[in-house]
């Protein structure tokens, strides 16, 4: 274990925040990436089982979650990545240095357990699609996924940020395919798509389906990791036009990236709704891949547990990652990433090990990550506000407006979220 200041070691974590320069520099002028990085928090394998179930359960009901959920992460990475080109912090450093050691403390906390929540939900994601596709036990499979995972931010260590981007977006488009490739054989009704944009609940568990997939949608390690991620992509960028030109880049880059992701969910969800829903046995990963198998075929279905394996692996890699930016950023404090990743990688071994539902593991997940996503929303939104610490950069009176209607809707949805569990209304 290693402090700030201790020197870095072979088997040092992933650092993000390494200010050296690196031994393989990205390309001069290369402005968009790191939102696609962070953007695989967003179709990560807990998106899958919120989304499948939303639709095979409730049709195009909770069409309207993906989208408002959607709309609120543009504007939440967008925020993180402006705080970390303008402070040259990532959220984590800016809470670490504001936060009294007990509080900070508490902080640190939480965002573990959301983090933890996040390689749970990802691990057992993949060990599923190897099942799926293979025949591998879950547990192997969460064993393989996290070998895997490692291999790739070892690789990233020794070659350079910009081959970890290049893998992560490859990832991207792969599960993009496999999880879009559906649609083209079973076209999603119109009217029910239109008559689901309108918001409303059908009873308790589709309040607790929308706080699933809210937490599935915006990501709390996300918000964490993505202001590191542009910190180390742009470096120190100068006050004027060199900012705002970065600053524009930016925003281009979290639409496109969310445009994406939040495109691969409502496909999931649309596809659930016109294939799967009256079917029975789709309240589960497995069942959902055998009805989408008999329903349109077994390249479909190929296709659909690639989709899931890619997003396993990539989300992993970037949830290990922005675990990493938690504690550097909250605690100064650095551990081994073969360390690290057998710690957060026993939980989901654990889970999966006790034959519980891996489908409601990965809702529950969902369930946790939203109950974080206030931890996360709440200091981003005041720290990009204050004129302090980001000078002509704050938020407008507009964003400032946006970002709080964004934080209020998250914070009733899961009060109402803890009302019906506790009444079982």
């Amino acid at each position: 274990m290693a402090t700030d200041d201790a020197r870095p070691t072979d088997t040092e974590e992933v650092r993000v925040d390494d200010r050296r320069a690196p031994a393989h520099p990205r390309p001069r002028g290369v402005l968009l990436g790191p939102a696609f990085i962070a953007a695989i928090a967003y179709v990560d394998p807990g998106n899958v089982a919120a989304n499948l179930t939303a639709g095979a359960q409730y049709g195009y009901l909770l069409l309207w979650v993906l989208v408002a959920a959607n709309a609120m992460a543009v504007l939440v990475q967008y925020l993180s990545a402006k705080l970390g080109i303008v402070t040259g912090q990532s959220l984590p450093e800016v809470m670490g240095r504001r936060l009294p050691r007990k509080r900070r403390l508490a902080y640190w906390g939480q965002a573990e357990l959301v983090a933890a929540a996040t390689d749970v939900a990802e691990v057992i994601g993949g060990a599923l699609a190897l099942q799926l596709l293979f025949g591998v036990p879950l547990v192997l499979g969460g064993v393989i996924t996290g070998v895997v995972s490692l291999g790739i931010l070892m690789l990233t260590r020794y070659r350079g940020g910009h081959v970890f981007q290049t893998i992560i977006i490859g990832l991207l488009a792969v599960l993009t395919i496999g999880f879009c490739a559906g649609l083209l054989f079973a076209p999603p009704s119109a009217g029910g798509m239109l008559a689901g944009i309108v918001p409303r609940f059908d009873d308790a568990q589709s309040v607790l389906l929308a706080a699933s997939m809210l937490g599935a949608t915006v990501m709390p390690h996300a918000v964490y990791l993505h202001s590191a991620l542009v910190r180390d992509h742009h470096g120190d960028v100068a006050v004027g036009a060199d900012r705002r030109r970065v600053l524009k880049a930016t925003r281009w880059d979290v639409v496109l990236a969310l445009l994406v992701a939040g495109g691969v969910n409502i496909a999931m969800l649309v596809l659930a709704a016109s294939t799967l829903q009256g079917r029975t046995g789709t309240d589960t990963i497995p069942g959902a891949h055998a009805a989408i198998t008999e329903a349109l075929g077994p390249l479909v279905g190929v296709l659909f547990g690639v989709g899931l394996l890619a997003s396993g692996l990539a989300s992993t890699s970037v949830g290990s990652m922005a675990g990493a930016e938690i504690m550097r950023g909250l605690l100064k404090i650095r551990i081994p990433l073969f360390v690290r990743r057998v710690v957060t990688l026993v939980p989901a071994l654990v889970l999966l090990a006790t034959g519980i539902s891996p489908t409601w593991l990965l809702v529950l997940s969902q369930v946790v990550l939203s109950f974080g996503i206030a931890f996360a929303l709440v200091p981003l939104v005041r720290a990009t506000s204050d004129a302090s610490l980001m000078g002509e950069s704050r938020n407008v009176l507009g964003i400032r407006i946006a970002a709080w209607i964004a934080v209020g809707v998250v914070v009733a949805l899961n009060l109402a979220l803890i009302w019906l569990t506790v009444t079982g209304a």
